[in-house]
């Protein structure tokens, strides 16, 4: 009998790291070892934000699959956002798909009176550590409008993942 089909053993960015070894003789060790301390750390890094992508990018998915309403009622598609929020991970790995639908909403719903708030302007606050409300008082918009905003988007994603 033949070997099963399907995926290769393990899963994400480190799949058969663990094997590795056994199947060289133990030299794989010294390599992974040397591209960690060759690169002072950067392999490592590199690492873990691909790991985080991965995991975020297929959180993005589930909540697409629970919730298929969800971008119709956006005003937009699931591919449309899927590829846009895999797109920014890539300059953010930290980036939550909340926060992702938040600034494209945020951007649909403020972009005609405020030119300068774009998902990318919101996107950029947020990769910088600053919070929704602080990134769009940073783009103009006042204190009380801010807060309204967010309240407002907040509220439409809410009604956007309930059941029909």
């Amino acid at each position: 009998m033949g070997r099963g089909g399907g995926p290769p053993s393990g899963v994400g960015v480190d799949r058969g790291i663990g094997r590795s070894s056994d199947a060289s003789s133990g030299r794989s060790e010294v390599g992974r070892g040397n591209a960690s301390d060759r690169s002072n750390g950067r392999y490592d890094a590199g690492i873990e934000r691909a790991r985080l992508r991965s995991e975020n990018a297929n959180n993005a998915a589930r909540e697409l699959r629970e919730h298929p309403e969800m971008a119709a009622r956006l005003h937009t598609t699931a591919r449309d956002l899927r590829a846009g929020y895999e797109a920014a991970l890539l300059s953010n790995p930290e980036l939550k798909f909340g926060q992702y639908v938040a600034a494209t909403r945020l951007a649909s719903n403020l972009g005609g009176r405020h030119p300068n708030v774009t998902r990318e302007a919101i996107l950029a606050g947020l990769a910088s550590g600053d919070s929704l409300g602080r990134t769009l008082r940073n783009l103009g918009l006042g204190s009380d409008e801010a807060k309204e905003a967010e309240r407002r988007v907040n509220r439409e994603i809410k009604e956007s993942k309930r059941r029909s």
